[in-house]
């Protein structure tokens, strides 16, 4: 049975409390905050904040670094939504579900979604503590956020990302000190962390960074016809590449020493993607 994708679907009721506190003026932008990284928060003007636990239409589940927080205000000087926290299929959800927010924020009237990450480094150059802007991906999840939809679900991901913004972001990222690549990342299912042997067979595909997460939120942001920004966070080698064990733990330390680069870019992009 195929269901239709109306971007109200289940939340009323949030959409409610968020024009309640700021009005019914669209949202300029939507940012949804990886791993680690949900120190961004920090720097929304005049914001407001709701746990997703209040409202029924985010999926359960919490995961570590992930603070379960919508927060709603001003940032670098427009209307801006951020989700503290993300779902991921390892969750036991579907790809669906995991693009709830990047519903959300459609109903809340945003064209423009920035999504983060964390990732593991495959290319060479990308170290731990890098920046990597998405040029495209693999979507490796075994699962499509558009699965059972009615309507155009035959969607062409041809561009999908703003990769026209990656030059002069990195101009800007180098001035300031912060290193910011270009590459395509790959999304699996997780939660384990991919073997080695896995790891080379992506390099042998194409990707240059690996994560669980992202890609659904992407495709469904481009299915809503919303312009998406990938910029994802070197955390640790991929598997095999790195002289020490993964963990989740250290995944999170490292990317809260990147938060407070990953504001820096947030702030320049904002200029670029809104002059």
């Amino acid at each position: 049975m195929m269901r239709s994708c109306n971007p109200d679907e289940n939340l009323t009721e949030v959409v409610a409390a968020v024009r309640d506190q700021l009005g019914a003026d669209p949202f300029d932008l939507a940012i949804i905050l990886g791993s680690g990284l949900g120190q961004v928060a920090a720097d929304v003007d005049q914001a407001v904040r709701w746990e997703y636990h209040s409202f029924s239409c985010f999926p359960p589940g919490a995961v570590a670094g992930h603070a379960g927080q919508l927060v709603a205000g001003i940032l670098h000087g427009r209307k801006t939504l951020l989700f503290q926290g993300r779902f991921h299929m390892y969750q036991g959800l579907s790809a669906w579900q995991t693009a709830m927010p990047v519903r959300l924020a459609r109903a809340l009237g945003c064209r423009r979604i920035l999504l983060t990450n964390a990732v593991g480094g495959i290319r060479a150059d990308l170290a731990p503590g890098r920046f990597m802007f998405v040029s495209d991906h693999l979507n490796l999840l075994g699962d499509n956020p558009l699965r059972g939809l009615d309507g155009n679900i035959f969607v062409d991901l041809t561009g999908l990302y703003r990769t026209d913004l990656f030059t002069p972001l990195q101009a800007e990222a180098l001035s300031q000190g912060v290193s910011l690549l270009q590459g395509v990342l790959a999304a699996v299912p997780g939660p384990s962390y991919e073997t080695p042997a896995e790891i080379r067979a992506l390099q042998r595909l194409g990707a240059d960074a690996v994560s669980m997460s992202l890609v659904s939120e992407a495709i469904m942001a481009r299915y809503l016809q919303m312009e998406v920004v990938g910029l994802s966070f070197t955390a640790n080698r991929a598997a095999g590449l790195g002289t020490q064990g993964l963990c989740h733990e250290d995944v999170l330390a490292t990317g809260r020493l990147g938060a407070a680069d990953l504001s820096s870019l947030v702030k320049q992009l904002c200029s670029l993607w809104f002059s």
